[in-house]
């Protein structure tokens, strides 16, 4: 019976899913209430799985393209440009618009009537999860955004304020922390991230959002006594929160690989391949170019080449006019992708990550230093790949230097799971740093030649062609404000040339 109801549930959220893909194509007005009059029939069954599966045709594709290009995950294969902005560190106001749209309207909006139907019926189990997914889902926001409507948004005002990111964190914070203490019932609504409804996973996965929103506002904020309540209780996840309901048909795919991959759904453009950041990283080489390491992970997140070879492609261009280079995109290399390949949420790996983080600002080194290689272990088994203890070695942990040993191995972790994680924990803890080489002196666009052996492992680098906004040796901050919410709304907070440069409220801290 339980499959049944979940086919009929991808039955209907296939059409909100193939919204979320092409969402880049439409615009969605999201500074109106979109509440319809029937919606008020349909329960919380029906409308939390939809609600999901716009939340990961967002933040599977989308989010995952753009933080792989700002984390240097992903670069632009040979001779196409739909993402070639990206690589130079740029978005534009247009770019964004419909995920912006999709996670306000489809996921925030629907999560807010869920919400509103459980407390009303006293079903608090689905009022936690739904508000864990409304927590998650802002948290995403004010990662890209720094504000937006939250106070005053889905009131039905057509021009709600922007509310700053630090107020936008404080109140779904105090959402959710008010959602675990009302009395439980054993199950919740029908969902795609936790089929068996056992409200105890739903707790243990909003401990895991607390956990990361505290510790991404810790160097602004001080949260220390409730990081010390909740790591103290220890009650996380036991295994990676992934949406992984994915079957190989048209409109039931993983959304990046529908978008990159599939011949029969998106658009098959091959865009990405691998940075020579992140290859180069896990995979180095010495001075007469001999490899001498190799991460297990390496071919779990990318394929070799046609010639069993690992090349990363350089930021900024994208090697049409490069007579000399190979002219096929066989020569890069691709992420490995499969059609049932899991969103992730937030996996065992992130957890350790911030507890080994939380561990080191309390000087407990010997703490830090176990959940540091922790969570690269749990990196590997996510991975199904061998080596752990070889990259444990390779890239060991510091407390005196902490933040880069987390952020470098962080970065890496992050490349095959969570790239817009990645973006967002390089702009907070600041690793990998930019080097010495940038991208005109790996790849010469006059002379046509590639150099990868200028780079250096476990850094950044100034892409070809820049953001001029920008600047060189700097990430993209923050997306200017989307056009879906922006321009109909005379509340919106003005923006210059500067806003990419503007850092969040909580980044470098």
């Amino acid at each position: 019976m339980e499959d049944l109801i979940m086919k009929k549930f991808f039955a209907i959220t296939t059409i909100m899913l193939s919204l979320a893909l092409s969402a880049c194509n439409n615009y969605m007005d999201i500074n109106y209430d979109p509440n319809s009059p029937s919606e008020d029939a349909i329960n919380t069954d029906i409308l939390f799985p939809a609600a999901e599966m716009n939340l990961a045709g967002s933040y599977g594709d989308f989010l995952r393209i753009c933080g792989g290009y700002y984390a240097q995950h992903y670069s632009q294969t040979f001779g196409t440009s739909n993402y070639i902005d990206y690589s130079r560190f740029i978005m534009s106001a247009t770019r964004s618009r419909g995920s912006y749209a999709q996670l306000n309207a489809r996921v925030l909006n629907t999560l807010k009537s869920v919400r509103t139907k459980s407390v009303a019926s006293g079903d608090y189990a689905t009022n936690l999860a739904a508000t864990a997914l409304w927590a998650y889902t802002y948290q995403i926001l004010v990662d890209c955004y720094g504000e937006l409507p939250y106070t005053e948004a889905f009131s039905g005002n057509p021009t709600p304020k922007y509310d700053n990111g630090a107020d936008i964190y404080a109140g779904v914070i105090k959402e959710l922390e008010e959602a675990l203490e009302q009395p439980l019932n054993s199950q919740t609504c029908t969902n795609f991230l936790f089929p068996s409804r056992d409200v105890a996973e739903w707790e243990q996965f909003a401990n895991a959002v607390l956990l990361k929103l505290y510790m991404r506002e810790s160097g602004a904020v001080d949260v220390q006594a409730k990081l010390d309540a909740l790591v103290a209780e220890g009650n996380f996840p036991e295994s990676d929160v992934a949406y992984t309901n994915w079957t190989n048909e048209a409109g039931h795919m993983s959304p990046f690989y529908a978008e990159e991959f599939a011949t029969n759904w998106g658009s098959n453009q091959q865009n990405v391949i691998g940075n020579i950041a992140i290859i180069r990283t896990m995979q180095q080489h010495d001075a007469l170019g001999e490899i001498t390491y190799t991460d297990g992970r390496l071919e779990k997140f990318f394929a070799p080449n046609a010639a069993g070879n690992y090349t990363g492609g350089v930021s900024g261009t994208n090697f049409s006019t490069a007579e000399g280079d190979p002219k096929s995109a066989t020569y890069w290399n691709r992420p490995v992708a499969s059609y049932n390949m899991p969103v992730y949420i937030i996996t065992r790996s992130e957890i350790e990550f911030f507890l080994a983080e939380y561990y080191a600002k309390k000087n407990n080194a010997a703490q830090a230093k176990a959940h540091y290689e922790e969570a690269v272990r749990q990196s590997f088994a996510s991975a199904k790949a061998e080596g752990a203890d070889a990259a444990i070695a390779q890239f060991p942990y510091e407390q005196a230097n902490y933040k880069k040993a987390i952020g470098l191995a962080k970065w890496i972790a992050l490349a095959g799971t969570n790239n817009f994680e990645a973006w967002c924990e390089m702009r907070r803890l600041g690793y990998p740093t930019f080097g010495s080489v940038d991208g005109s002196q790996l790849f010469s666009e006059s002379r046509h030649t590639y150099t990868p052996d200028a780079y250096v492992p476990g850094t950044l680098y100034t892409p070809i062609q820049v953001n001029g906004n920008l600047g060189n040796n700097t990430v993209l901050q923050r997306f200017p404000y989307a056009e879906s919410s922006s321009t109909r709304n005379s509340n919106a907070p003005k923006q210059d040339e500067t806003v990419y440069k503007t850092p969040v409220f909580w980044a470098g801290k």
